[in-house]
């Protein structure tokens, strides 16, 4: 049997999804899984609707690929971000098009709405510009991301993190939109940002974002509160 066939079937069935939302096109965008020893990659070339599980790419600690296909053009940013971030499982890569629109402006994605929150940080990094496929690009993309879970590629496209594929998905999708937004409000002579304070609340609050009672930690000052409790559910 295929070793890790789950995983490899839910990176299709994740770049499927990624091209089906708009969030990409063509072959453009490549995923990443952290795997014991090392990880899975998407091949080069080869669409979406034509990748089997057995094209996988799988790479080990020391950057060797094994099989009959040959990894994305993009695996040197692949291999060291999950080597540089323990923290994460996953990396998605995209050409949504409106952050390749912000990417080829240079240009990064400042606190014009809360939900940056969800990059880890108070700002979106947009990075230099390197050609594709090459280690100077891996090094600018590093840097852009710093501890956060997004980050814009000059003159190029999107990078997003997560523990799972589902967790960068979402991420995905919300840089989208918030580029889109950006997009608009500029469209409109400007925004209003959020101040550094506004957004370390913002940040504190993510930490019970989505969460329910038994997963909140009650240490946490700025937490997201339900309503009162009124009992069991009533049937």
């Amino acid at each position: 049997m295929l070793p890790n066939l789950d995983i490899r079937e839910d990176i299709i069935a994740t770049c499927k999804r990624m091209n089906a939302a708009g969030l990409n096109i063509g072959s453009a965008g490549n995923l990443s899984v952290r795997i014991p020893g090392g990880l899975l990659l998407t091949p080069s070339g080869i669409a979406y609707d034509k990748m089997t599980p057995e094209m996988i790419v799988e790479m080990d600690d020391d950057g060797r690929y094994f099989g009959d296909y040959i990894p994305s053009s993009e695996w040197r940013f692949h291999y060291d971000i999950l080597k540089a971030r323990p923290d994460v499982n996953v990396v998605l890569h995209s050409h949504a098009t409106s952050c390749s629109i912000l990417a080829c402006c240079r240009m990064d994605i400042p606190p014009i709405h809360y939900m940056i929150g969800v990059g880890g940080g108070s700002i979106i990094k947009c990075s230099d510009y390197a050609p594709f496929g090459t280690k100077e690009l891996s090094v600018h993309a590093l840097e852009a991301l710093g501890p956060r879970m997004a980050c814009l590629l000059g003159n190029h496209g999107v990078i997003t993190l997560g523990k799972t594929t589902e967790s960068a998905f979402k991420v995905l999708e919300e840089v989208e939109n918030l580029a889109r937004i950006y997009i608009g409000t500029r469209a409109l002579g400007g925004g209003v940002l959020l101040t550094e304070t506004q957004m370390d609340v913002v940040l504190q609050r993510f930490k019970t974002y989505g969460k329910q009672l038994k997963d909140m930690d009650p240490s946490i000052t700025e937490r997201v509160e339900p309503p009162p409790h009124g009992g069991p559910a009533r049937g």
